[in-house]
């Protein structure tokens, strides 16, 4: 029994082909969307690649980039079919490419729904990323005369300014690191050898932070050296005062500023998923509809539509055999439930037996 069918006449199969015209010309818009929403994520993360770890943070835009061009081709090729479906001498030459085309896009409207669940799914592996590439931007914050870090400074300041945020999980992890290159200390202060002495690997470790980790709106003047020590400054205490200097840390300022755009995106996406859907459904009954039309020799009549000739599970099972039979060449094909009729043919008894065959004079 046929799933979903619909009786069409002649005039509901002509304005079904050409709405179907018409929004497959809409759907290579969407496709064209899908590619700059990808292209727009790819550059956003491309700008920050520097406090990012190497990873697959790139596989979510570089699928909604090859889906969208993927979907200006199909349906630009869809278009085309659905304006000459109006017609159904048109659509004889159309015959044998409509279900691999549906099939084929099937599996596209598919691609788009894996693309907007990726979306939400990329979280995990961008807050790994992040946090390995800032903690490494960090370290390498003081090595301003070494070819290949010499930028992170620049790129660590201007994401702390931009972002209003310090460090990667926050202001603290600067106490950790040596941030102040040695070419900027002096090295015959007591306050600098005993800090450099009191430190088992050797390293100048203050409870400072950058300037770029000041917060500007604050009323106070910045404090950003010895900002344990409530005793460097007037009135000022660490545990109970608001420090005026970044709190978060930039890991997770990053990670929120790119779920928002990810979220955006993929909404988009599952709304364009949605209507390539709603589009490959209409052209599904266009194709069962124009196929009944000529099998019945009437091209003025009405003609049934349907998504599936069969049931569900009859469809099913019936995809089954097809896929386990599939490249058994030499075995018989026991998929539509007939066997070959040129096989198990019972021989013909005539009722002689023992006739001898003359033999083939020999040529002279």
């Amino acid at each position: 029994m046929a799933v979903l069918k619909v009786k069409f006449t002649k005039t509901k199969r002509d304005k079904l082909a050409q709405i179907l015209w018409i929004l497959n010309w809409v759907s290579v818009v969407s496709g064209i969307i899908l590619f700059s929403l990808g292209l727009f994520l790819k550059i956003e993360i491309k700008k920050r690649n520097e406090v990012m770890a190497k990873g697959d943070i790139n596989s979510v835009p570089n699928m909604l980039i090859s889906v969208g061009v993927i979907a200006c081709i199909i349906n630009f090729l869809g278009g085309k079919i659905c304006y000459d479906c109006s017609d159904a001498n048109k659509f004889s030459r159309w015959k044998l490419v409509m279900l691999p085309y549906i099939v084929c896009t099937f599996c596209f409207t598919f691609c788009i729904l894996v693309g907007a669940l990726m979306c939400y799914t990329m979280r995990n592996e961008l807050e790994e990323s992040l946090y390995l590439g800032l903690r490494d931007a960090i370290k390498f914050y003081k090595d301003t005369d070494i070819p290949g870090r010499c930028f992170l400074k620049k790129t660590v300041d201007l994401l702390q300014i931009g972002f209003h945020c310090c460090g990667n999980n926050g202001f603290r992890d600067w106490f950790e690191i040596q941030w102040v290159s040695a070419r900027y200390l002096n090295m015959a202060s007591k306050e600098v050898l005993d800090r450099l002495n009191s430190n088992v690997d050797g390293k100048f470790l203050v409870d400072g932070v950058p300037f770029s980790c000041c917060n500007p709106s604050s009323p106070r003047p910045c404090i950003q050296y010895q900002l344990t020590n409530n005793s460097a400054h007037y009135n000022y205490d660490f545990l109970t005062e608001e420090l005026n200097i970044w709190v978060k840390g930039c890991r997770e300022a990053l990670l929120d500023y790119y779920t928002a755009i990810m979220r955006s995106i993929g909404i988009a996406a599952l709304l364009i998923w949605l209507f390539e859907l709603s589009v490959l459904i209409g052209v599904r009954y266009l194709q069962t509809a124009m196929k009944n039309v000529l099998l019945l020799g009437d091209l003025e009549g009405e003609s049934d539509g349907w998504l599936l000739e069969n049931s569900f599970v009859e469809t099913a099972k019936y995809n089954i055999n097809i896929i386990k039979n599939f490249g058994k060449a030499n075995q018989i094909s026991t998929v539509s439930g007939m066997n070959d009729p040129n096989t198990d043919v019972q021989n013909t008894n005539c009722g002689k037996t023992n006739v001898t065959t003359k033999s083939i004079p020999a040529a002279r």
